[in-house]
Order: structure tokens, then sequence, then C-alpha cells
């Protein structure tokens, strides 16, 4: 599938991903969603003023999504209505488009709508009003065990039987780019406290995951459902200060060494757009609860991310 408009060979964004965020302009500062295509951004609240949803009944019945300053309006409608949505832009972007008066030969809407990406400024795509960090991927865990208790007991008895995870600070939950300024804590310096900067600080390449529907108090979301919540996924840089985690996570877990930011990226990809990468996971070493166990099989995305470090 291709698009009409121009988009690089190596680009993370042709017509086939189509990630969501909120962007303004100078011309516009209000923030509104947005669709990244290429080196443009589709600009949804002017599409949808223009008409640009008009052939959808379903999706014109919940226009105000694309007017909101957020994602969580339009995450809260689910999956369903994502992948609608979505489908109509990829029959509006692709070459062979069977409805070009939409946009594509309409220069007056195009101008409205299309917007160089350069120009637009990004925004956090979703007000987070909680956040999760889980310890998912068993060789970061191996590898962070080994800093703290060495290989022998790098990873914990429980870790094979039950999720690791800690509620985090959602209000330090940055867009890339943001700076990030060096914690100060107390770390311990031969066998005695000491308050200072942070001298191990560290970065860790993980994804976040967005999720788009609510359960309520008490009533855990069965396994076999779990998908469904899935909004999308960005980039997510966990910042961590080592030397501070070592003195202060024992008993309850991390704290000043985890809350001095968490970076993201500001488009999100949809849960749908990954379905392709499905291949199987980690095999399990040891047997697990019902509970824990996925009827649908043990396949996850898998996205293969490298890290470049530049220093200044």
């Amino acid at each position: 599938m291709s698009s009409w408009l121009p988009v690089p060979q190596d680009s993370h964004f042709p017509i086939a991903n189509l990630p969501f965020g909120i962007i303004s302009t100078t011309s516009n500062p209000n923030p509104r969603p947005a669709v990244a295509i290429g080196d443009y951004a589709i600009d949804l609240q002017a599409f949808a003023s223009a008409g640009g949803f008009e052939s959808v009944p379903e999706i014109q019945l919940h226009l105000s999504a694309f007017s909101a300053t957020s994602l969580n309006k339009f995450a809260a409608l689910g999956r369903p209505f994502h992948r609608l949505v979505r489908k109509h832009l990829q029959r509006i972007l692709r070459s062979d488009t069977d409805i070009p008066s939409l946009l594509r030969d309409d220069k007056a809407r195009r101008d409205l709508v299309v917007i160089p990406r350069s120009e637009a400024i990004n925004h956090l795509p979703l007000e987070i009003g909680d956040y999760t960090d889980f310890y998912a991927g068993k060789n970061h865990a191996y590898n962070v065990g080994v800093l703290f208790r060495g290989e022998e007991n790098a990873l914990q008895p429980n870790y094979s039987h039950i999720p690791i995870a800690y509620h985090g600070r959602a209000s330090s939950v940055v867009l890339s780019g943001t700076s990030i300024r060096r914690p100060w804590g107390q770390v311990l310096k031969d066998g005695t406290p000491a308050f200072q900067p942070c001298e191990k600080l560290d970065f860790e390449l993980e994804m976040g995951i967005f999720i788009c529907r609510e359960n309520h108090l008490g009533e855990p979301i069965p396994i076999s459902m779990a998908e469904d919540y899935i909004f999308g996924y960005v980039l997510l840089n966990d910042w961590s200060a080592r030397d501070i985690q070592a003195w202060e996570y024992v008993p309850l877990g991390p704290f000043t060494s985890k809350n001095l930011g968490t970076s993201i990226s500001p488009w999100v990809v949809l849960a749908d757009t990954l379905e392709q990468a499905r291949q199987p996971g980690l095999p399990m070493t040891n047997p697990i609860f019902p509970y824990l166990e996925d009827d649908e099989g043990a396949t996850i995305p898998i996205v293969e991310l490298e890290v470049e470090i530049h220093s200044k």
C-alpha cells in the first residue's frame, strides 16, 4: 500500500502505520488530534470540520473526539472504532484512493488538513492518570538484577511465577526531548550514607502501552480480555538513578531513583498496527496459575529496537 503523499522509504510512518498524536501549530495553538504519515501530520480536527468523515456514520457520531486536547476520548471509544478511523484514513491517503475529491484533489482542503511535521508542535498524546512499570523482559530483568545482586541472585524466586511491577509517578511522564535533571539522593559510600548528585544515571529502552478502557474497582480484567484494553504503543525511556536505587529500593522498591522522569515518544502506534508482528514469546520455565494463562496462544508483538548514544 502506497500513498499519494510522498513518504521517504525509510520513514517510520508509512501509510500502513498512521500513528495518532496531539499537535498544535503557531497559526493554531490549540492542541488537537492528528495522525503522522511520512513527513506530514493530518490534522484530524480540520479534517472532521471539512466533512472528511461524512461518509462513515459510525465516526460521525463521535466527531467531538477529534476536537479534544488529548487522545483520551478517542482511545475510550475502543479498538473497533480505532480500526474504523484508521481504515478510513488509509482509504483516503492511498495512491489509488476511490475518493480523490475528499483530500488528494482538493488543494484548499489539503492546505487546511495536511501539515508538515516540521511545523507541528507535539504534546503528550494522552492525559496520564496512572503509570505502572512492569518488569516484563526477562533478559532486561536479569541484567538489572546482576547490577544489584550478582549473577547468582539476579532474578528473584518470584519472577517466573507472578507479574512484577510497581506504580510509578504519572506526573513525571514527559514527552521525548524534554530535559531531565540529574537527581540528588542518598547513596551508600563505603558503608556510610551520603547525599549527593546521582553518579550512575541509566536509561532503559522500553515500550509503553496505553490502556483505552476502564474497569471497576475490585473487578480484575481476565487475561482473555486484556488485549481489548490496549489502545497503542509508544517508545519509553525509564530513566533510572542506579546508585540511589541500590540504597533505597529495600524493602518497598524504588522511589526517588525512578520518579525523576519517564520519557515517551509523541506518536501512539495503534494496537492493530503490530498484529502482523506477533511471534511466540519466551517459553515458560515452570507452570503458571490458570488466571495467567492465555487461551489465544502466547504470542506477542516482536519489535526490534536499537539505541544510539550521542554525547555532548
